[in-house]
């Protein structure tokens, strides 16, 4: 069985927010999808192991933040590669309480969606959760990031506990693989020839040359945590 099969359905990449009590937590996500027209539903996929989890199960309430293409991998590796359990994701991140009094990520938001669980399903190492949505709105006319663009263009990875990781080998690139720099902690692969533009460091940069104070774009780890491919 060819389990890459699945990662040719179509997703986008999103924050789900929500909280427990005065607490808020977040994480990105990519199985969202529209469930009813009427009444408008939607379903979300979250780890069991998440923070975010938990704090659905209590409140009964999530949100989605809709990311543009043009969403910075540090916002990604922050809300998909850090735990709620360690950092404060939202201490520096824009955002604002909607009707549910769940968190709504701004920055690099297309959209997003406020909504109330009106059932949940047990998939084994996930949750499915089903809600009816409250409130919704535009913020921009920005084109919203898809799963593919995000793995093919950004250079982004799933994580671990993504419903739809898979253990996956590198294509091919231009690039030697002994001018390739591997991330051990999330996966990354910093290939000169791309640079890491959202951090400023421009194509043909050698690993060798990035500044001493740079960090994966994804999970933020040191130079230090890199390993030649």
């Amino acid at each position: 069985m060819n389990t890459k099969t699945v990662q040719k359905i179509s997703y986008g990449v999103y924050i789900i927010s929500s909280r427990k009590g005065e607490k808020i937590n977040g994480q990105i996500a990519n199985t969202v999808f529209q469930i009813t027209s009427d009444p408008p539903t939607m379903a979300v996929s979250i780890n069991k192991q998440n923070l975010t989890h938990e704090y659905i199960r209590e409140s009964r309430v999530f949100t989605v933040s809709i990311l543009s293409k043009e969403t910075p991998m540090t916002l990604i590796g922050l809300f998909g590669y850090k735990s709620g359990r360690d950092v404060d994701k939202f201490s520096g991140t824009h955002f604002k309480t909607g009707v549910t009094k769940a968190p709504i990520v701004l920055d690099s938001t297309v959209g997003y969606l406020e909504c109330e669980v009106l059932s949940e399903t047990d998939v084994g190492t996930h949750t499915i959760f089903i809600g009816k949505i409250v409130d919704c709105d535009l913020l921009s006319s920005a084109e919203p990031m898809t799963y593919a663009y995000y793995h093919e263009v950004k250079g982004g990875k799933s994580p671990k506990t993504a419903p739809t990781y898979v253990k996956e080998e590198e294509p091919k690139t231009a690039t030697p693989a002994s001018n390739r720099y591997r991330c051990k902690v999330c996966g990354y692969i910093y290939d000169p020839e791309k640079g890491d533009p959202d951090s400023g460091v421009k194509p043909g940069t050698p690993f060798e040359e990035l500044p001493d104070n740079w960090v994966c774009p994804i999970c933020s780890a040191p130079k230090s945590e890199f390993e030649k491919e």
